[in-house]
């Protein structure tokens, strides 16, 4: 702790908590854009005495908490950039930045994770090993958990753990469910080709939008036929273009859209049978197809002795825990689940407007309860893994 800086509790970081919240808020960046996020979240933690760790990231930051008689590593993580939305809250503290807001509670997550490193920080002799402060970069475009694991930041720790506000759930409330919890978020882009002709004679030509609207009915077929009842799954066809005029038949037609799955079977299955409708109706029409897959990130699945841990630790602080239900949106927090344990909880924010909403808010009495359950949880996880022994891969 600097000479300068007092340990913070009870109202004292409640207040510091808002402060930070609003200013992140005020000033917005969007993915791989956050210099001036990250130069701020860099000034708060140096105040705090918190050290910055030495991981090449262009935007984020990792710092450190600990390590000082050894021990395992447990990361937590927030992500820090924003939207291009146009903010329409009316909030005192609304968005100074044209056509950029943090609509998704970034903002409230970053200044969680700090909360829980300012708490961290006053017990840091106490610490049975080290925490690992990950504030990742570009979350909205599922890029930046990549470029944090590039950076060498993930190697050494056991788990991670991270959050999203969710504003259905009231404040008190977390949601805490192992296994599945959001979906893999795959985009497609499918250009069919044809041969153009007169409107009038259209047997002169094949017409790429016959195919591509027997495409779009084809692949319904996909989840009600060739996805188990049991499981999930969700193909939804969000843009079609094609032609010029009314009275010419165009040489191609491009379709557009999103895939949504919460198991990886499921998720190479639905995307094998996809080529498959799609080769073969373009076939039928005497047109061709092809397909050009935008991988997003895999589906957040949580560990379930961390979930149990997490749930344990909810109920001593005197949250209300409940398993929610599994979202569709899709989260790059799944990148470091590929790598390490890790968990991902829903914190009740009581907000009037869903994600990616222009109205979007949130309850920032959620704030200080959010760094008490990751400062807590972090510790709890760091006894748990001292406990095991080993050491993580790197």
């Amino acid at each position: 702790m600097s000479q300068e800086t007092k340990p913070l509790s009870g109202a004292a970081i409640a207040g510091r908590l808002i402060e930070i919240r609003r200013e992140l808020h005020q000033y917005p960046e969007l993915s791989h854009e956050e210099f001036e996020t990250t130069a701020r979240i860099r000034r708060w933690l140096e105040e705090a005495g918190i050290r910055i760790a030495d991981f090449p990231l262009r935007t984020g930051i990792v710092a450190e908490i600990g390590g000082l008689h050894g021990g395992p590593v447990i990361a937590l993580r927030a992500d820090i950039d924003a939207l291009p939305i146009e903010e329409d809250t009316g909030l005192s503290y609304a968005s100074l930045v044209p056509g950029k807001m943090h609509a998704c509670g970034h903002d409230f997550h970053t200044a969680s994770i700090l909360g829980a490193a300012y708490l961290l920080k006053e017990q840091e002799a106490a610490l049975q090993g080290t925490i690992r402060l990950l504030f990742q970069p570009a979350e909205e475009k599922a890029s930046g958990a990549r470029k944090v694991v590039e950076s060498g930041a993930l190697q050494g720790v056991r788990a991670v753990l991270g959050l999203h506000n969710k504003p259905d759930l009231p404040v008190g409330t977390i949601g805490i469910k192992g296994g599945p919890l959001m979906a893999a978020a795959d985009g497609f882009v499918i250009e069919v080709q044809g041969k153009g002709s007169h409107a009038a004679v259209p047997d002169a030509g094949n017409d790429p939008i016959v195919t591509a609207a027997h495409i779009v009915t084809a692949l319904q077929s996909i989840v009600s036929r060739n996805v188990s009842s049991l499981d999930s799954a969700v193909i939804s066809v969000t843009k079609l273009n094609s032609g010029t005029i009314w009275n010419v038949i165009p040489e191609k037609a491009v379709l557009e859209g999103t895939i949504r799955t919460f198991d990886e079977g499921v998720r190479r299955s639905v995307i094998k049978r996809f080529n498959q409708v799609v080769d073969g109706v373009a076939a039928a029409y005497d047109t061709t197809a092809s397909v050009r897959w935008i991988e997003g990130p895999p589906p957040v699945s949580n560990d379930d002795t961390l979930a149990r841990l997490a749930w344990e630790e909810a109920e001593r602080l005197g949250l209300l825990p409940v398993v929610p239900t599994p979202s569709p949106a899709g989260e790059d927090f799944s990148v470091y689940q590929q790598l390490v344990p890790g968990l991902f909880v829903f914190f009740g924010t009581d907000g009037p407007q869903e994600w990616h909403h222009p109205a979007f808010d949130l309850d920032e009495r959620a704030l200080p309860i959010a760094a008490d359950f990751f400062a807590a949880s972090a510790v709890r996880a760091l006894k748990h893994y001292a406990e095991l022994g080993g050491e993580a891969d790197a």
